[in-house]
């Protein structure tokens, strides 16, 4: 009796640290662009590229997958370093949903397995694009996001700029961290001035903290290289310890959340999902619930579904792999930590009813 609980066991074991494996490398990615993000990045300037529109704004940040190829494991402490540094909502929402689908990396791979079906292909990128969007302009719209995000997030995020004085403006630029502690410090932010790493435009390392240096700032659009800030020693130090917390911090979410993935690939039979039948309809709620559960890396997620292109319809394919990299077990545990359970919950509703009607108007008209 009590070898197939130990065979479920080591099954269960042998996922998490497969979910693990496949995903740190993904974690330490955009770890690492959300630090270079903070450390070598002026947002004040940046944001001067970035339409003000929600809308424009969630197809901008949902078309930046292609600069930073990171996967759904990646994609969240990117977002969350776009939000930190003020970035539009809508932006930062666009890239959080798109991110794991709309970069080359995906691209290429779903084309791999897909060839034979190049509607596949070009469907998925579309459907994933539409969702990213919609999703980003319907958040864009709220101007104050801190009841929506997790306190500690909260306190870092910038004042709206509805509710913004001209003071606020020309304030001296503050570094924002999202772990505990920066360099020994409390989680309060630590201004830029107080620490030698802020470049002055002429290189020097010196700072004036006069308010006027800030009020002198200004941003032309035709120098698209000055949003970046000359590294220096510090600033790579300061990289490295902040990769350092915030894979600590995210590193903790993940390992729970591949568990509880694990947990549930175990306790639910996946012949269950599979048979709940298939009918244009069924077929699509059940690789939905596939998508969330088995928690596949975008990367390769296109090769498990060619193993059920021979019994599912295209339609439920394309949920599988539009939604799974969206919405899985892992990913909402990392959004999570950046959201709170409303939003997020209000987040995977939306991404579900979209992607299910999307991908049912593909069965029908495939049929």
């Amino acid at each position: 009796m009590a070898t197939p609980l130990i065979n479920q066991l080591n099954s269960g074991f042998t996922l998490f640290l497969s979910l693990l494996v496949e995903a740190i490398p993904f974690l330490l990615i955009g770890v690492l662009f959300s630090s270079v993000l903070l450390s070598l990045v002026d947002e004040r300037k940046l944001l001067a590229y970035i339409p003000n529109h929600p809308l424009l704004g969630a197809l901008f940040g949902s078309l930046v997958g292609f600069l930073f190829p990171v996967c759904e494991c990646g994609n969240v402490p990117v977002a969350r370093r776009l939000l930190i540094q003020g970035l539009p909502t809508s932006v930062a929402v666009g890239f959080l949903f798109a991110a794991p689908t709309i970069n080359p990396i995906v691209i290429w791979s779903t084309w791999v397995a897909f060839r034979d079906q190049p509607e596949i292909v070009w469907l998925r990128v579309a459907f994933s694009l539409v969702i990213a969007v919609v999703l980003g302009w319907i958040f864009g719209v709220q101007q104050d996001l801190r009841p929506f995000v997790q306190p500690e997030i909260a306190r870092m995020l910038p004042l709206p700029l509805l509710h913004s004085t001209v003071a606020d403006a020309v304030e001296p630029p503050t570094l924002l961290t999202p772990g505990t502690y920066l360099l020994g410090q409390g989680n309060q932010p630590v201004r830029l001035e107080s620490i030698p790493l802020w470049q002055g435009a002429s290189g020097s390392g010196n700072v004036s903290t006069s308010s006027s240096s800030f009020k002198s700032i200004s941003v032309s659009k035709s120098n698209f290289r000055s949003i970046f800030i000359a590294p220096s020693r510090e600033r790579l130090t300061l990289i490295l310890d902040n990769m350092v917390q915030e894979f600590r911090e995210l590193g903790g979410v993940l390992v729970l959340g591949s568990a509880i993935a694990a947990l549930i690939q175990v306790a639910v039979p996946r012949e269950f999902i599979l048979g709940l039948g298939q009918s244009p309809i069924t077929s699509v709620v059940a690789m939905l619930l596939l998508g969330g559960i088995v928690s596949v890396c975008s990367t390769v997620d296109a090769f498990f579904a060619l193993s059920f292109a021979a019994t599912f319809t295209s339609g439920s394919l394309l949920a599988f792999l539009v939604f799974g990299p969206m919405v899985d077990i892992k990913t909402v545990g990392l959004m999570l930590s950046v959201f709170k359970t409303r939003a997020v919950v209000y987040l995977v509703i939306l991404a579900a009813q979209m992607t299910f009607l999307l991908t049912i108007l593909v069965n029908f008209n495939w049929s």
